[in-house]
């Protein structure tokens, strides 16, 4: 069983994305990972129903993150986190990527909870993290969030929940076959479903090339999140809501 569990995009100014999202969105933060300056990035996460939205900002020179937006032309979609139901389950993902001849870029092993993320050349569009948390709850505990403190900051009278993530990129065949490899799932229509969402591929069309492009959200208030969205700039041209350089689908609770 694989989760969607967390959404990472990458910005160069964290607060001012940060007050963009939960203005819109109507979302708490609820957790700030100290760890991440590790890899030279400060970070925050927002509760999406009981999984989350995390943004991570360069603050040193020469960092993947700080690539990552060079690359693709300023802020954007960067990781894809899933939650495996088991260790083993989370092994079986790693090895199945690795006899893809896929490369991991980093992995962590720790009492309670397991890291493995995937190369997002080789994913063809973004990382790809896979996670495993010793609770083995998709629901509840959460290391990367801290455990389990972020209950009381969930909010769900506007955003209620991932529907699931859009990528994009030139060969999208391929890039379908190989996610759906990895994760051992079935594809069918352009998609493949996960425990609790679907993850789309589509043609890029927006001169950024391959990359995490979109966000599909169960929400409540469509017309406040536009309003607000239009009110801070980011509602584009075709009226999707645009923010930290990523698109959110919203769907009608």
């Amino acid at each position: 069983m694989i989760q969607l569990r967390q959404i990472c995009l990458v910005a160069q100014n964290l607060t001012e994305t940060i007050d963009d999202l939960t203005d819109i969105l109507g979302i708490n933060t609820c957790f700030i990972d100290p760890g991440v300056e590790y890899f030279g990035l400060n970070n925050t996460l927002m509760p999406i129903g009981r999984n989350f939205l995390e943004v991570v900002a360069p603050i040193k020179d020469d960092t993947a993150a700080g690539r990552y937006l060079q690359r693709r032309g300023g802020d954007g979609g960067y990781m894809v986190i899933c939650q495996a139901g088991s260790l083993k389950d989370q092994q079986m993902y790693r090895q199945r990527a690795l006899d893809q001849g896929i490369r991991i870029a980093h992995e962590s092993e720790r009492a309670n909870w397991n890291i493995c993320q995937l190369h997002p050349q080789d994913m063809m569009s973004a990382f790809l993290e896979i996670d495993w948390d010793s609770e083995d709850d998709l629901s509840g505990n959460w290391e990367p969030a801290g455990g389990s403190g972020w209950i009381d900051d969930i909010k769900q009278d506007v955003t209620v929940d991932y529907l699931g993530a859009e990528l994009q990129g030139e060969n999208t065949d391929t890039m379908q076959r190989k996610w759906a490899d990895v994760l051992g799932v079935a594809s069918k229509n352009n998609a493949i479903k996960l425990n609790n969402s679907t993850i789309r591929f589509v043609k890029a069309k927006d001169g950024r090339g391959d990359g995490l492009g979109g966000i599909d959200l169960q929400v409540k208030d469509v017309s406040g999140i536009k309003s607000r969205a239009e009110k801070r700039g980011c509602l584009d041209q075709k009226g999707i809501v645009t923010i930290c350089g990523t698109r959110f689908y919203l769907h009608t609770a």
